[in-house]
């Protein structure tokens, strides 16, 4: 299976690309893509699509991970961050992936083993459970990393659960 885990953000919207094989999860590709407070924001939604759109047809994942927005106090950030949100559905939609939306702290769990988990921690997992040479950076693509390999392990659980109800 490949997972395209997605760090919604208009400011920088941070990918990555995972590989599943059994157990074996492996990074493919990750970044980030950046956009500039100056610009108008169709330009930048529309950098955004078009990236995703880039990186769905380069690495052909089918499915996609994405963090659910946070609504703190910041009201105007959430928004934000909601449209760059629903501008990675539409292309992961368009290209027909599987979504899968996760909390932050479903993630961390999923990766880290605690939904309390810092950034540090989640970098330092990420490269561990990849088998990466380094820490994922910028943050952004460290926590879309995650976010894949969230969807990834919970989607061999599932078909775990469904292989031994077979069996029955």
């Amino acid at each position: 299976m490949i997972v395209l885990g997605v760090d919604p953000g208009l400011a920088h919207t941070g990918w990555g690309v995972v590989e599943t094989r059994g157990a074996m999860c492996r990074a493919r590709a990750y970044g980030c893509v950046a956009t500039k407070a100056d610009e108008p924001i169709a330009r930048r939604l529309g950098k955004i699509y078009d990236e995703l759109t880039r990186v769905i047809s380069k690495f052909g994942p089918t499915a996609l991970s994405i963090e659910n927005v946070y609504f703190g106090e910041n009201t105007k950030s959430a928004i934000a961050t909601a449209q760059a949100r629903g501008v990675a559905i539409v292309a992961c939609a368009n290209a027909g992936l599987e979504v899968g939306e996760y909390t932050p702290m479903q993630i961390k769990q999923a990766v880290v083993g605690t939904g309390a988990a810092d950034k540090r921690q989640v970098m330092y997992m990420v490269k561990n459970v990849l088998a990466l040479d380094h820490e994922p950076h910028p943050d952004h693509a460290a926590d879309a990393l995650a976010a894949a390999v969230c969807h990834a392990n919970l989607a061999r659980t599932v078909s775990l659960g469904e292989a031994r109800r077979s069996l029955t």
